[in-house]
Formats: C-alpha cells, sequence, structure tokens
C-alpha cells in the first residue's frame, strides 16, 4: 500500500505540475490569444470574464501547489509555515479561485449538467473550504484535516478535467461528442471526493498539536 500511495503521490504532483506551467506559459502574458481565449469572445466582450479566468487559474495554480505539499510530513510538522500555507488556501480559495470560477461558469455553453456540475463543485470547495478553517479555529484538528482533504479533493478537480479531456482525446473522440463533457465534469471530481470519504474514513484519528 505504501509503494502504492507513493506512486499516485508523484503521479498526482506530475499532473499538477504540468497543469501549472502549462497555465503559465498559455496566460501569464496576459495577451488573450490563447486558443481557449479565442473561443470564448463573446464572454470577453461582457468585461466579466477576464477578471475572473486570471482570478481562477492564478490562484487555482497557487491553491494546487500549496494544498498539494500541506499533506507531506516536511510541511504539516514545520507549524509555522503549515498555517501561513493554510492561510494563502483558505484566501486564495475564498477569494480568489472560487469566485472566479462562478463567473466563469455562468458563461459554460455544454448544456445545464455541466453547469450544474461546475456549480456544484465550486459551492461544495467554498463549503468545505471555510469549513475547513472555522473547525482548526475551534481546535477540531482531526475533523479539519478530514474537511481539508474534502477541499483540495475538489481543488484537485482541476487536474483531473484536464488530464480526462487529454485521455479523452488520445483515446477517443475528445470532448466534442455528444455528452462527453458531461461525463468529463463530474468524472473530474465526483471520484476524488470519494477517494478522499475513503481515506478519511480508514485512517485512524490522531492526536494533534494546534499551538
Amino acid at each position: 500500500m505504501k509503494l502504492v500511495g507513493r506512486v499516485l503521490w508523484y503521479f498526482a504532483f506530475f499532473w499538477i505540475v504540468i497543469l501549472c506551467a502549462g497555465t503559465f506559459f498559455q496566460y501569464y502574458d496576459f495577451k488573450n490569444n490563447s486558443t481557449f481565449l479565442q473561443i470564448k469572445q463573446a464572454a470577453v466582450k461582457t468585461g466579466w470574464y477576464l477578471p475572473a479566468f486570471y482570478c481562477h487559474i492564478i490562484g487555482s495554480s497557487i491553491i494546487l501547489m500549496i494544498g498539494f505539499f500541506q499533506f507531506s510530513k516536511m510541511v504539516y510538522n514545520n507549524r509555522a509555515l503549515h498555517k501561513v500555507f493554510g492561510k494563502f488556501y483558505v484566501f486564495g480559495v475564498l477569494f480568489f479561485a472560487a469566485p472566479g470560477a462562478y463567473i466563469m461558469t455562468l458563461f459554460v455553453n455544454r448544456g445545464t449538467g455541466v453547469f450544474i456540475s461546475f456549480l456544484l463543485q465550486n459551492t461544495l470547495w467554498v463549503a468545505f473550504t471555510l469549513a475547513a478553517w472555522l473547525l482548526v479555529m475551534n481546535g477540531r484538528v482531526n475533523d479539519h484535516i478530514k474537511m481539508m482533504r474534502r477541499s483540495y479533493a475538489l481543488a484537485f478537480g482541476a487536474v483531473t478535467l484536464r488530464f480526462y479531456i487529454w485521455l479523452f482525446t488520445v483515446l477517443g473522440s475528445g470532448v466534442g461528442f455528444e455528452n462527453n463533457y458531461l461525463i468529463i465534469a463530474f468524472l473530474s471530481w465526483v471520484p476524488n471526493l470519494l477517494v478522499a470519504e475513503w481515506i478519511n474514513y480508514s485512517q485512524k484519528e490522531q492526536q494533534f498539536n494546534v499551538a
């Protein structure tokens, strides 16, 4: 099991790096000439989409990296660093990534099912992140850890979404085929959340010092 866990750990980190690096090289010049933004011109013209888009992708990139290392023993055992990273994570989700995602969801043109998937994912993300922060503020560290697993499972949906788009494109007919994007939308976060719940259920509670 330890070997499987290590393989999954490096697999997840690999795809996080791919996503963050791809985001940086595609969008951080702010020239708005990427393929994705070209097909979103109607949304861009509203004036709402671009600010939300950049808040979301920049916030999510930072959150994914910070959140990943929050679960490592090296960072977790460094209480001061863990708290700083945690504040960045919560602030980034609640004030940048999630609000940006809400606005972007309004411009999803993949059908009602995809809209519901993204809206539900984002709402749960906000709820779990806020709950995790409130739990640790009240000293309920074990519950906080479980809630943060749920929160990060939904954040990791940004990675699994793009992984499945790539997989469907390489092995299938891409996202243009009827119902493919609907399948990918739910597949990108529901299994993640189930894995988090399995970890929460199987892992023994421990005693932690919140000081």
